[in-house]
Parts: structure tokens; sequence; C-alpha cells
């Protein structure tokens, strides 16, 4: 769940995931850490995935499309 960006060919995904992420966030009006103590982890996991620096699992991309009330699609395409 916590494995970090090292392979450049996946940066541009992870960096959109984020960017959907934060979107997604903001249009419900929740603070990084509402959506980190909705998920049980850690504000600054977050805000690494928000930032392109943590590459989440698929179980991750679930957790949290669900924990904001969008699709995993929506935060993937």
């Amino acid at each position: 769940m916590f494995a970090s960006v090292d392979k450049p060919f996946m940066k541009n995904e992870v960096i959109q995931f984020g960017k959907k992420l934060r979107e997604a966030r903001l249009k419900k009006d929740l603070s990084q850490g509402d959506v980190a103590r909705i998920l049980g982890v850690h504000r600054s996991y977050i805000s690494g995935l928000e930032r392109g620096r943590r590459n989440p699992s698929l179980l991750t991309v679930h957790k949290v499309a669900k924990a904001l009330g969008v699709s995993t699609n929506d935060l993937l395409k």
C-alpha cells in the first residue's frame, strides 16, 4: 500500500491519479486529513498520492474511490 514511485514509465499515470484524487477530494470539500481518517492512513500518505510520490495498489485506488464516493474509473481515466 505504501510503495514509492521509482519507475519513470509509470510516473505520468501516478501523477494523473494524484490530480484526479485531489480534484475529487476538493469537490467533496474534504481535507487531506479527512480522507486520511476515513481510510485509516496518515495525512502525509494522501499528500504523497496527490503529488505522485506514492504508487497506490489497486486495492488502495478502490478504497480511495469509495471514500470519495466516486468510481475507480473516475480516478484512473
